[in-house]
């Protein structure tokens, strides 16, 4: 059961690995799509039709853009909200279990009075601040993998024809 699940997880990364390095574009382009797509897919509300938007007026390859949007959007979410809790709350200076229990009165507190009540210091700072920094980093490091790896494919058969060739 164990060994089917890992297997269909690398399967899927195996699948996106594939897809990216096959897309017609320079690495680069490639790369700084792939990175967009997951920085936006990651940001709550975004996704899919923002990286398809953003790339498109960027110059950035799409099919990239979309690929890493689609990568991180959803399946992420749950993940990505504590951390964002916990980065969001350090970088703002307050305890995030603070910040967890004034989302939690935001969405049990259905009255007009406690909604304002809460301090957006305490709701929308950490948290919005927090997907920023993780979504910068994600986007980055999705950026900087995806170079290595389209570069890293692209290489190999000229490095053979090059070996073949000093034979």
């Amino acid at each position: 059961m164990i060994g089917r699940i890992i297997d269909s997880i690398l399967r899927f990364f195996k699948s996106i690995y594939t897809r990216l390095v096959a897309i017609h574009d320079t690495p680069q382009k490639i790369a700084q799509g792939f990175g967009l797509g997951v920085f936006l897919g990651i940001v709550p509300g975004l996704g899919p039709i923002a990286s398809l938007v953003l790339a498109t007026i960027l110059k950035m390859n799409r099919a990239a853009a979309l690929l890493g949007s689609l990568l991180t959007n959803t399946w992420l979410s749950v993940i990505t909200f504590f951390m964002a809790v916990k980065v969001g709350s350090a970088a703002v200076g307050i305890d995030w279990k603070n910040a967890c229990q004034s989302w939690n009165a935001l969405g049990t507190n259905t009255g007009w009075l406690d909604l304002f009540k809460l301090s957006a210091l305490e709701i929308a700072a950490p948290v919005m601040l927090g997907y920023l920094i993780i979504s910068l980093l994600a986007g980055l490091l999705a950026y900087l993998m995806a170079l290595a790896a389209v570069l890293a494919i692209r290489r190999k058969p000229t490095d053979r024809a090059a070996n073949v060739s000093e034979r």
